[in-house]
C-alpha cells in the first residue's frame, strides 16, 4: 500500500471518532461562551439567577433610538453603539450586565412631523410611552434581585425623561425598602456628557473646529460609529458630496476615521465605569464583592 492510500484508510478508520468528539466538545465550547457573556438575552434564566446570587446586581439598561442620520449613518446607529459600549462598560465593571437596548424612542411629533420625523426612517414613540417602558424595565429587574440599574443614554433628547423615571423610581423604591439599603436608579449623564465636551476638547486638539465637528451625524458622530462598526457607514455617500442641513446633518463628516472615534468611545467606557463604581461605593466597599469582580475603571 502506497503511503496516500495508508493514509487515506487511517482518516475513514477516525472518521467516526472525530465526528463523536466533535459532537460532544462543541456544543460544550458554545455553551460556555453563553454563559460567559455579559449580555442578559444571551444567557439562560437559570444561569442569571446564579449570576445575580453570586454578586452580579448591577444591570445596565442601553437606550438608542431609530433616527435618521443623513446618507451616510444607517437610521440604528444609536442602538448599535450604545450596546457595543455597554457591554465594554459591563466587562471592565466585572459585576454587571446588559439589558437589551430599548430602540423606541421619543424622536419628535409624527403629524404634522418635527424634529428628525421629517427624514424617512425615523421612529418616534409619546414621552410617556417611553418613560413607561424605562419604568416597566427597571421594576422588572429589580423583581429578580438587581440592586443597580443604570440607563445609559445614547443621545441628549431624552435625558429628562430617563432623569425624571430614576427619581420617581428612587423615591418609590426608597420608601418600600424600609431600613434596607433599596435599588436604586441611575440616569447616568456621565455616558452622554462626554461626548459633547471632552471627546470634543480632543477633537479640537487635532485641528478639528466646531462647525466640522458638528451636533449630529457631523465628523465627532461619524467617526464614533466608525469606531464601533464600519458598516454603519456608507464612506460612498461621503466621496458623492458634503451632506448638510438640508440631509439632517450638523457638520462636515469627510474626515472622520474610526482613530478619531476611538479618542471618544475610550473616553465614553471610562467616564462611564467611573461613574458607576462612584455611585456603588455608598452601596458597598470594593473588599464585599466577589473574588474576581474587583476591576476599576482603567483605560484603553
Amino acid at each position: 500500500m502506497t503511503p496516500a492510500c495508508a493514509a487515506i484508510a487511517a482518516v475513514r478508520r477516525l472518521g467516526p471518532l472525530i465526528l463523536a468528539l466533535a459532537a460532544v466538545l462543541l456544543p460544550a465550547a458554545a455553551s460556555g461562551a453563553g454563559a460567559d457573556s455579559v449580555m442578559l438575552e444571551e444567557l439562560t434564566s437559570t444561569e442569571l439567577r446564579d449570576r445575580i446570587a453570586a454578586g452580579t446586581t448591577t444591570v445596565l439598561v442601553p437606550i438608542g433610538g431609530t433616527e435618521q442620520s443623513g446618507p451616510h449613518l444607517v437610521l440604528g446607529k444609536h442602538n448599535v453603539r450604545v450596546r457595543v459600549l455597554a457591554a465594554r462598560i459591563a466587562e471592565r465593571l466585572g459585576h454587571a450586565v446588559v439589558a437589551p437596548v430599548i430602540a423606541y424612542v421619543p424622536e419628535g411629533a409624527i403629524d404634522p412631523p418635527t424634529q428628525h420625523m421629517r427624514w424617512a426612517g425615523t421612529i418616534s414613540i409619546p414621552e410617556a410611552a417611553f418613560e413607561a417602558v424605562l419604568e416597566g424595565a427597571a421594576r422588572s429587574l429589580r423583581r429578580h434581585g438587581f440592586r443597580d440599574i443604570v440607563l445609559l443614554g445614547d443621545h441628549g433628547g431624552y435625558r429628562r425623561n430617563a432623569e425624571r423615571v430614576a427619581a420617581r423610581l428612587n423615591r418609590e423604591f426608597g420608601a418600600a425598602a424600609g431600613g434596607a439599603a433599596p435599588t436604586r436608579v441611575h440616569a447616568l449623564a456621565e455616558y452622554y456628557q462626554v461626548a459633547q465636551t471632552d471627546y470634543v476638547r480632543a477633537l479640537q486638539a487635532r485641528g478639528h473646529g466646531d462647525a466640522e465637528i458638528g451636533q449630529h451625524a457631523g465628523l465627532a458622530d461619524t467617526a464614533l460609529a466608525l469606531a464601533v462598526d464600519p458598516a454603519l457607514v456608507r464612506t460612498e455617500a461621503l466621496r458623492a458630496r458634503p451632506p448638510g442641513a438640508a440631509d439632517g446633518v450638523s457638520g462636515d463628516p469627510r474626515q472622520a476615521s474610526a482613530e478619531l472615534g476611538r479618542l471618544g468611545t475610550e473616553r465614553i467606557v471610562a467616564a462611564s465605569v467611573a461613574a458607576i463604581e462612584s455611585r456603588l461605593q455608598g452601596r458597598a466597599s470594593r473588599a464585599d464583592r466577589p473574588r474576581g469582580q474587583r476591576q476599576g475603571a482603567g483605560g484603553g
